[in-house]
């Protein structure tokens, strides 16, 4: 294992990639004119990193778990431990060699984009796939060149803290990514979504079963026209009765039941909310009436969750069966403009911090310049209508109390973009996965915020 004293990194303005002179000036005059926080960047080493989705989560032994992603036929995902204390990183594993398939030949296990989830002393995840074969304008399930074999399928994966080991646990069918995945630790349950069909799997700790129960929203993400459906990409256990909730680009909320071992839709209540917006869930480019990211809140039994798209807060209730729309929690400049912000999916960075009670929230703002907003500079920003700074937004849950606590910086002005992860450490420092621009280049790797409960 690699262990790299992590470095800050000081990027000057003129370091953002392909950026305008006129739009660095936009980017001083929004940090001096309110409240603002300054990010901390770091080297994990990894030069194929690419865009993270969830994918980081802090542990029990204080330290932060991530992933950095690849789209390399050759080269998977890595994982990496930044421990605060130490202010270091360290290298912890390959993910394709952590399954059992390092030269093999075949497609590589390139992304890991579900968080970590903790029991007895080991975080469990998921790999999925990440090279692609693009289509149309969609990204599909690579086709591999002469001389590699197919994608082998996502693997459920146990890594303890104590000896360092990985654990290969299972294999999603039919050569799936594992997309979307959470954690029943009272029952010692995995739950996952597969890409790009969409198969709800359950795998049982103790007997080691693995149970595929079919797909959750037509054909998913491998359909196209009226098949076609964009996946949940969060998952909520009810520790309760052990029931798993997701929902589906229509609206409609379902669940497992784990007293039944089957799937079932929830009657009387969804999330075709008009303050969500219209969509058409036959088509691709958006998450439709997906909850984004949903969180379990302990103290009402009750699941938070973002809608991607409108960026309003609402909490459902499965006792009740009833949804309420809380608050919208998009950056201040989208408040304030009535639009929505700029990335079409919504923003995955959502998490409930170490008190319990607080939801932080890494979203995106527009910049104004001359009273617009700054349109997108290229068309490789996926997803993007337009520039964006990272605000860090809070809601206090008992207090019903939103704030944002401005746009994030680096030093000299450059600012993280594509930011789809979150983890609030013991201290209320939130880390997550960017894209950070580097000596007139941009590189994806962690970034630490100044926490708003750390400043208490």
């Amino acid at each position: 294992m690699r262990i790299l004293m992590a470095a800050a990194l000081s990027i000057p303005a003129l370091a953002l990639t392909a950026c305008s002179g006129s739009e660095v000036s936009a980017d001083k005059t929004a940090s001096r004119a309110g409240a603002h926080l300054q990010a901390r960047a770091y080297n994990s080493g990894f030069e194929l990193a690419h865009q993270t989705y969830n994918g980081i989560s802090p542990a029990s032994d204080g330290n932060i778990y991530y992933v950095l992603c690849s789209e390399s036929i050759d080269t998977g995902a890595q994982m990496y431990c930044y421990n605060p204390a130490a202010d270091s990183v360290r290298h912890v594993g390959d993910l394709t060699e952590a399954c059992g398939e390092k030269g093999s030949k075949a497609i590589v296990h390139g992304k890991s984009h579900v968080p970590f989830f903790e029991s007895n002393g080991k975080l469990y995840f998921a790999t999925h796939v990440g090279y692609y074969t693009v289509k149309g304008g969609r990204e599909l399930m690579g086709v591999p060149p002469p001389g590699y074999k197919p994608y082998p399928g996502g693997h459920f994966l146990a890594y303890d803290l104590k000896t360092g080991k990985f654990e290969n646990l299972a294999k999603a069918p039919q050569e799936h990514g594992i997309i979307t995945m959470t954690m029943d630790p009272g029952r010692g349950r995995l739950y996952g979504i597969t890409w790009p069909n969409g198969y709800f799997l359950r795998y049982d700790l103790a007997s080691k079963d693995l149970k595929n129960l079919g797909a959750i929203s037509q054909e998913g993400e491998a359909g196209s026209g009226p098949a076609y459906r964009t996946l949940c990409r969060s998952m909520v256990v009810n520790p309760g009765d052990g029931s798993v909730y997701f929902t589906t680009s229509e609206g409609d909320i379902h669940r497992y039941r784990y007293d039944h071992d089957a799937l079932e839709k929830i009657e009387g209540e969804d999330l075709r909310k008009d303050y969500f917006g219209s969509y058409d869930p036959t088509s691709p480019g958006h998450m439709g009436y997906n909850w984004r990211q949903a969180v379990w809140y302990p103290k009402d039994k009750a699941i938070y969750a973002v809608h991607g798209n409108s960026g309003y807060l609402f909490r459902y209730d499965p006792a009740a069966n009833r949804v309420d729309v809380v608050e919208r929690i998009t950056a201040e400049p989208s408040r304030r403009s009535g639009m929505f912000d700029k990335f079409y999916y919504g923003y995955l960075g959502f998490a409930l911090g170490p008190d319990e009670s607080t939801l932080h929230y890494l979203t995106g703002g527009a910049i104004y310049q001359d009273g617009r907003p700054l349109a997108a500079r290229t068309k490789t920003q996926v997803g993007a209508r337009g520039e964006e700074n990272l605000h860090l937004v809070t809601y206090d849950i008992p207090a019903g109390a939103y704030r944002d606590h401005g746009p994030i910086f680096f030093d000299g002005g450059g600012r993280p973009t594509y930011v789809n992860s979150i983890a609030v450490g013991r201290d209320g420092a939130v880390y997550a996965i960017a894209n950070i621009p580097d000596n007139g280049r941009t590189r994806t790797d962690l970034i630490k915020v100044p926490g708003p409960l750390a400043r208490k």
